[in-house]
């Protein structure tokens, strides 16, 4: 069974958001990659990721619900969370987004890929 997962993200224009207790960051137009993971209930997670309608708990809740986001694939991996975070390509729009318990020097669990 797979725990990770990444969700394939467009932004169809330049948005301002406040991430939480990070604060707030500019993310530019274009596609984007958070790599998360759930040891339970984990096709309940992608679902609840899926909704626009839901309770922010996380970091990636904020950007989610966001005017002109949306999720354009949802890919399922056995690889650990941080070997396949570190593996993506890509450049980091918001420092410690979705790695507020990270281990491994990630920086963040969300990259930015470019228009």
């Amino acid at each position: 069974m797979p725990c990770t997962y990444q969700l394939r993200i467009h932004l169809a224009e330049t948005r301002f958001l406040r991430i939480g207790r990070l604060g707030e960051f500019e993310f530019p137009a274009g596609d984007y990659v958070y790599t998360g993971s759930a040891k339970r209930a984990f096709e309940a997670r992608i679902a609840r990721h899926l909704r626009h309608e839901k309770k922010i708990r996380w970091h990636i809740d904020y950007l989610l619900v966001a005017p002109g986001v949306q999720v354009t694939e949802v890919r399922r991996s056995d690889s650990e969370e941080c070997a396949l975070n570190q593996a993506t390509p890509g450049t980091i729009p918001s420092p410690g987004f979705g790695a507020s318990d990270c281990r491994h020097g990630c920086g963040s669990h969300l990259k930015y890929l470019g228009r």
